[in-house]
């Protein structure tokens, strides 16, 4: 049976990788972390055209593999507006959402390399002089980017080198409690990624090599829809996303239990591997639940869309408020990396 430590390291993985900023676009820096991780272990790892992170994981029959995805993309923005005041109007990247990012800290990367900090703020923000601070709708027309620099107008800004294009990043503000909680943005899905470096490292350390040929892909653009959509190596039979289980209302999973997804808004995952999925839950002892996703897609929905003849499953640590201030537990991850070791029969 694994051992919990390597949920520890998982979580120590995750914690070095969320403080790279990545959203959709912009994952250069972490592709090329995470590729050096995998390496480091002792596995073949390469980034691809696009600009993730393929991975051989080892293992014997190489006409009935398994491909394990994860996307070390997130949430962000782009300037899209530089305004006469000197703020910034910013796009989403992926689904990010004005109202939970108001009062969040960010970064701003230019073209050619400067970094600068500011502040997302609803446009005239104090509520000692807005009188309608309360009844704004947020939304990416009401919230903008106010720059910690010296600057009044568009002209200034510019001067500091800031144009449209550029990327906006969110500070993470990641931290592990006492009690075994993990809290940051971007669990989703930095935490599978870590997930697959601690199942990577079990098994260099214990020398195992599956019956069946196992490669990791990490993704770069999951967020915006089309992470999967490529790089499936020959003789994969079935994929599998290892991505944030989801909890809320009408929903069984807490952030302590992995989640296998039986369906999600693009349908139905494959009924033999979610039954596998859950045959290996109750043969390793993971705390599990079994749910139905009301609005969310993955990486192996994207797989199967550009055309690849394979099956498909869902799993992941449970994770709260996604896409906002997101939560799970090193118990989430532990269950998760017993579940991929029982459908590989390493248990």
């Amino acid at each position: 049976m694994i051992s919990k430590a390597y949920a520890d390291y998982a979580w120590e993985q995750t914690a070095a990788l969320l403080a790279i900023d990545s959203p959709s676009g912009y994952t250069e820096q972490a592709a090329k972390w995470v590729c050096a991780q995998f390496q480091f272990l002792g596995f073949n790892a390469s980034i691809t055209a696009k600009g993730g992170v393929l991975v051989d994981l080892g293992g014997t029959d190489a006409q009935d593999g398994l491909l394990l995805e994860a996307h070390a993309d997130t949430l962000g923005g782009m300037v899209s507006q530089i305004k006469g005041s000197g703020c910034l109007g910013i796009t989403s990247l992926g689904g990010m959402n004005a109202n939970n990012a108001e009062a969040e800290n960010v970064r701003i990367y230019t073209r050619d390399g400067r970094v600068y900090e500011g502040t997302a703020q609803l446009h005239d923000p104090s509520i000692h002089v807005n009188g309608s601070y309360s009844d704004t709708k947020r939304s990416w027309d009401t919230v903008e980017i106010v720059l910690d620099e010296d600057v009044h107008s568009a002209q200034d800004t510019r001067a500091l080198g800031i144009e449209v294009g550029d990327i906006v990043c969110f500070d993470p503000r990641t931290r592990r409690t006492a009690s075994g909680y993990l809290k940051s943005r971007f669990l989703d899905d930095k935490l599978s990624v870590g997930i697959l470096l601690g199942f990577a490292k079990y098994l260099k350390d214990n020398a195992i090599t599956p019956a069946r040929r196992v490669y990791a892909h990490i993704t770069v653009y999951e967020e915006v829809g089309h992470g999967g959509s490529a790089s499936v190596p020959q003789g994969i039979t079935e994929a599998i996303s290892v991505d944030m289980g989801c909890v809320g209302e009408g929903l069984s999973c807490t952030e302590r239990q992995v989640s296998i997804c039986a369906k999600d808004s693009g349908g139905p995952y494959s009924y033999q591997v979610v039954g596998k999925l859950i045959e290996a839950a109750k043969r390793t002892g993971a705390d599990y639940a079994v749910d139905v996703y009301p609005h969310y897609g993955s990486d192996v929905e994207a797989t199967l869309r550009a055309g690849y003849d394979l099956r498909h499953g869902l799993i992941g640590a449970g994770v709260f408020a996604s896409h906002g201030y997101e939560r799970s537990h090193i118990d989430g991850v532990y269950n998760t990396l017993k579940v991929l070791c029982g459908y590989l029969n390493l248990e």
